[in-house]
């Protein structure tokens, strides 16, 4: 890494990233009403121009200059004595001049009623904004989940791109604090694009219709392929039973969440143990309690390969606890003992403050044994 670049860095500072679709070619559409005024105008001021030279024998640059502020009727008067057939040409100068302006003016505001000047350079300048995020999740459709969900990210400063097809999508953003978001049909590839997919995290698709959510994991599967993506997306939906949710999980989707069963799970959970869940409201939900809940992957090539959960210290270095692990074959194991073996591509459940958790992480994913290890 280059000083400038660690400069960059420390001042948080990013380069500027052009989006897949910058709307260049709809921005020039709406501005070619604008060529018939501009080639008038240019052609009145060489006619004005050239009728100074011949009829008063004006020198070139006093010519353009007594055209000009007799086209546009500025009113500073004649540079120098005019002729009567110049006074006649300069009225005639001036009929056209009003009558080119007033051409302009109504076309100008033609396109400004029509709205989509400014809704173009708008959604031109959000597309920039986007462009600059990176390992952003892609949320698809507006509904009650996602103004929740959105919430939990502001709150977690998760960056977030919401893509709706929602004509009033803009209205709706700014009531919702959307801070990044499309008009599109989420499974479109115009959306795709938009919304910098190729550089995001994952995609959340929370549609309340199956099929769109079925469309949008297949399209964005596709899409990952056609750009050669090495880590596939994270992609997570909805669905509102048991059966619609195999149907998405065997088209690609890493996690699918049913509302109904969730809702119906915490109840169960509150009317059996009502008292550990207030605990649980109170220290994994409340954000004035440092605690949080995280899964983290083993890698293969990790120093606790084969190692026993004892010998890893994480509790001493880190001050986190693990309460579950998950091998290979997708068997859980709660509250493991220290003799319980970790291996390679398992899963570990740790419960702890944010930055134990993230001290873990590192631990975990290392090749090498900690320093620490040798003063424990």
């Amino acid at each position: 890494m280059s000083l400038l670049q660690k400069i960059k860095k420390l001042l948080h500072w990013s380069d500027r990233k052009v989006p897949a679709i910058n709307l260049n070619t709809e921005l020039y559409q709406q501005l070619k009403p604008f060529r018939l005024p501009l080639i008038l105008t240019v052609l009145m001021i060489l006619i004005g121009a050239l009728g100074y030279m011949i009829i008063d024998g004006f020198s070139l640059d006093d010519a353009i200059y007594q055209a000009g502020i007799t086209f546009t009727t500025v009113g500073f008067g004649e540079i120098a004595p005019i002729s009567k057939a110049g006074r006649i040409f300069t009225l005639t100068l001036i009929i056209l001049g009003f009558g080119v302006f007033s051409f302009s003016i109504g076309i100008l505001v033609e396109v400004l009623n029509k709205g989509d000047f400014v809704r173009i350079l708008k959604e031109r300048q959000m597309l920039y904004k986007i462009a600059r995020l990176k390992n952003h999740y892609v949320i698809c459709y507006h509904n009650e989940y996602t103004k929740e969900l959105t919430k939990q990210f502001r709150e977690n400063h998760i960056p977030f791109v919401v893509v709706a097809p929602n004509k009033d999508l803009a209205k709706i953003a700014q009531e919702n604090r959307y801070i990044h978001f499309v008009q599109e049909e989420p499974h479109t590839e115009t959306a795709l694009l938009k919304s910098s997919l190729s550089s995001a995290k994952g995609l959340i698709t929370l549609s309340e219709n199956l099929a769109d959510n079925i469309a949008q994991i297949a399209t964005t599967r596709l899409f990952e392929k056609e750009i050669g993506l090495k880590t596939p997306y994270f992609i997570m939906s909805h669905a509102s039973n048991q059966s619609d949710m195999e149907k998405l999980k065997k088209l690609g989707a890493n996690s699918v969440v049913s509302a109904t069963k969730l809702m119906a799970q915490r109840i169960s959970a509150m009317s059996v143990r009502p008292d550990m869940e207030n605990m649980l409201e109170n220290i994994l939900y409340r954000r004035d309690i440092p605690l949080d809940m995280e899964e983290i992957d083993v890698p293969e090539n990790s120093w606790l390969r084969f190692k026993k959960i004892k010998e890893a210290h994480i509790r001493d270095i880190a001050n986190v606890s693990i309460i579950g692990i998950k091998d290979t074959n997708g068997k859980f194991t709660p509250m493991p003992r220290g003799e319980t073996l970790i291996s390679g591509k398992s899963k570990l459940l740790v419960i702890g403050t944010g930055e134990g958790i993230k001290k873990t992480k590192n631990i975990v994913k290392s090749k090498y044994m900690p320093q620490e290890l040798k003063y424990v």
